[in-house]
């Protein structure tokens, strides 16, 4: 056994040794102040796709440091009785918080822990925030030797000086500047509070929201944790005797009233949105905070074309021009445009349109918000699930050429023949745009015509989770999609205009996705950060279903509400659409090698409400296959120039015609292929634009027969007035249904030999 001697000797020779330790390293370690910080400071740089700069934005330009004579005692107190209110009588450190920050790394977790201003304002000049077991004893011994040689007014002068209030605002004076407008010693006691409930954390604290960073740091979330903790700090100012009854009933009064975001330099036009979407891309890719970001440094390589923004850009900006008038036209104020370009079979986004520019106060990045439903842009995903799922009656996929009922104002089933009822237990009725007697007609009918009833009844059909998980497999988040009711199949959800871009591109790559991307590699004074590889490519859907929901939506804007989208001048597919009270319209589009998508709305400036496009551009309403189009058709243009014309792959033959449940019984039609012999229900009346129907051919396409060579594929549509009338006869009219040509780009997979 040791003796005690030799335990004594040892015990005393430990505690020296950390003694020792502890002397060497208080020795060693350098005294910071907030004038090294500063000068430590620098702008991030972002450069295009091509290598070329873009924009140098960053801390670098927005950070100025006054002495404590220059800051409030108001602002001095709020800090103190909010975060350490023993500062003037600790010596600068928390032994409890640094114990509690050394178990938490034990366990695995971050080394974060309660800290005094001493220590904060240590952590502060560390630019690299570094978590680690050294770093936190350093900053210790930092802290010790500060509270020694600094006077408590130069340390609390320090951690104000190098504290980020958001907004790339660093220090006190710039947060004043940036959220009042004046400088940091005219700040009242409320406004003081303010600033120090920042320091909780801007992201989340900061009334003007970061729902792009943290889809909880919403503007009403942060505007609720803003004021609770500026009401506190107002509290603990109060109770602390640092103000006066009579100043805290003053400031209790009202929350302050804050300046708008600001553009910084260089963030003019639509490179803000660009930095902007960037910046959130790199914070979700990385264990970088929006501190370290915006403290700069950083170099961000960019999926951005320089040529494509632009175009992108000068198309709504030409399309507004020429359509909009809100000097002399009420309905045509606070119209704005979102707008996302996206290469297929990658994920790189190549363009964006956000709205107005920051220089106008337009901060908002339509191109990557939510909150503007899509309308029958969705109805892809229903048909997409459709053909893949099949539905409750069909054995198996279901083919586009199943009808349903078009009609307007019909009540919805359930898969048990029940109807569905509202809320008050009276049935769920639902409405098309028009009350055209449609009758029953095929589902690519009903899409080229964006009718609504088809598509709710199919969705019930096919089961909304179905249609639901079909679009998150395309690209659309979880956190955009509406309640799973009937209305859903219509396009009630509010994905951005970047990930509906993105999952149109999964039918343009054969059902390849990817997810969108904006950044390729980002760099911190030089060394390259980890986590910027391209996104994985998945199967998010059968071939052969991606290849027929783009024939279906090649035959929208061949002959349906997509025609504006036909002086592109060559192969594509889309979809309009447009909103319940017109509050919205969109369309979407693709051909092999960009999916672009364009969205329209009017927002009331003060409640961020969606207004009714009603009477906008002196139109009795606004529809997707309006404005949007000719957008999404001026970009896609000059977007394009020069580039092959790909085509699509060829769609096969996919699912069995299933009726909807009740569908008149269908004639029996006699077939030149028996092999490819369906019988289906009477056409429906049709559009007011169809020629009269040539006398049927009993003939059968790509699909089978299509209504007895009646209006649709083989009569009037596909085959009949523009593939049969419109072209001479021709020897292989009986096996294609149709005539020997495309008959004006219409034939498709239903023309001759050409189609």
């Amino acid at each position: 056994m040791p003796s005690w001697k030799l335990i004594s000797g040892l015990c005393i020779g430990f505690v020296g040794s950390l003694v020792a330790v502890a002397g060497i390293g208080y020795a060693m370690v350098g005294v910071p102040s907030e004038e090294n910080a500063a000068a430590l400071s620098q702008n991030n740089v972002y450069y295009w796709d091509d290598g070329t700069q873009m924009v140098a934005a960053g801390s670098g330009q927005n950070r100025q440091n006054v002495t404590i004579d220059r800051i409030p005692k108001a602002m001095q107190w709020a800090v103190i009785s909010a975060e350490n209110k023993s500062f003037y009588q600790d010596r600068g450190v928390d032994p409890m918080g640094i114990a509690r920050a050394l178990a938490n790394m034990a366990r695995g977790g971050d080394t974060q822990g309660g800290s005094t201003i001493t220590q904060q304002f240590v952590k502060n000049t560390y630019l690299t925030q570094e978590q680690s077991v050294s770093r936190k004893f350093k900053e210790m011994f930092i802290s010790i030797k500060v509270g020694t040689k600094f006077s408590k007014g130069k340390i609390l002068q320090g951690y104000l000086n190098t504290s980020y209030y958001g907004r790339g605002a660093y220090g006190i004076q710039a947060a004043a500047q940036t959220y009042f407008g004046k400088e940091a010693k005219d700040l009242k006691p409320s406004e003081c509070a303010f600033l120090a409930a920042l320091l909780k954390g801007p992201t989340y604290y900061d009334p003007a929201g970061n729902d792009g960073i943290d889809p909880s740091a919403t503007k009403k979330a942060n505007t609720q944790r803003s004021k609770a903790r500026w009401s506190w700090i107002l509290e603990q100012m109060h109770n602390d005797k640092r103000i006066t009854d009579e100043q805290y009933q003053e400031a209790i009064k009202s929350f302050p009233k804050l300046q708008g975001r600001k553009a910084s330099k260089g963030m003019t036009g639509q490179i803000g949105y660009l930095a902007d979407t960037a910046k959130k891309y790199v914070l979700n890719h990385s264990n970088i905070s929006e501190k370290q970001f915006d403290q700069g440094g950083y170099q961000i390589k960019t999926t951005f074309k320089k040529a494509n923004v632009e175009a992108l850009a000068k198309a709504v900006k030409k399309v507004e021009k020429e359509k909009l008038d809100p000097e002399n036209r009420e309905l045509d104020k606070h119209v704005q445009f979102g707008a996302a370009s996206v290469k297929p079979k990658d994920g790189a986004i190549v363009a964006l349109y956000g709205g107005a520019g920051y220089e106008n106060g337009h901060f908002n990045n339509n191109a990557d918000t939510s909150g503007v439903p899509v309308g029958s842009t969705w109805k892809p995903f229903v048909l997409a699930a459709a053909m893949e799922h099949g539905t409750y009656r069909s054995d198996g996929p279901l083919s586009p050429l199943s009808k349903y009922n078009g009609n307007d104002h019909l009540k919805v089933k359930n898969n048990d023949g029940t109807y569905v009822l509202k809320k008050d237990n009276t049935p769920f009725f639902q409405e098309n745009e028009s009350d055209h007697p449609w009758g029953y007609i095929s589902l690519r009918k009903a899409m080229e015509q964006s009718v609504n009833t088809p598509f709710v009844q199919l969705g019930m059909d096919v089961g909304m989770r179905n249609v639901r998980d079909v679009a998150e497999k395309s690209g659309i988040l979880d956190a955009s999609f509406a309640t799973l009711n009937p209305s859903f199949a219509l396009g009630t959800s509010t994905p951005s205009a970047i990930r509906m871009a993105d999952a149109y591109a999964t039918f343009a790559a054969a059902g390849k996705q990817a997810a969108p991307y904006s950044v390729t590699s980002v760099k911190f004074n030089g060394q390259e950060i980890d986590g910027f590889d391209k996104p994985r490519i998945t199967q998010a859907m059968p071939e052969n279903v991606a290849n027929n929901v783009t024939n279906t939506l090649e035959n929208v804007i061949q002959n349906g509400t997509g025609k504006n989208a036909l002086s592109l001048g060559r192969t594509a597919a889309g979809k309009t659409g447009t909103t319940d009270e017109n509050k919205s319209a969109w369309f979407v589009g693709y051909t092999q090698q960009l999916s672009t998508s364009v969205a329209m709305f009017r927002e009331d400036p003060k409640s961020a409400k969606l207004l009714s496009m009603n009477g906008t551009a002196g139109e009795e309403s606004i529809h997707g296959g309006d404005v949007p189009t000719l957008v999404w058709t001026e970009y896609m243009k000059a977007a394009l120039k020069g580039a092959t014309d790909l085509g699509f792959p060829e769609a096969e033959k996919i699912g069995v015609i299933q009726d909807e449940a009740g569908a008149p019984s269908p004639k029996p039609t006699p077939s030149v292929q028996p092999s490819e012999t369906v019988t289906e229900s009477p056409s429906p009346t049709p559009t007011e634009s169809s020629s009269p129907s040539p006398t049927p051919s009993n003939t059968c396409g790509f699909f089978g027969c299509e209504n007895d060579g009646g209006t649709e594929n083989g009569g009037t549509e596909n085959g009949g007035t523009d593939g049969g009338v419109t072209s001479p006869p021709a020897p292989t009219d009986t096996a294609e249904n149709g005539g020997n040509t495309r008959g004006n780009g219409n034939g498709g997979i239903f023309g001759g030999p050409e189609g």
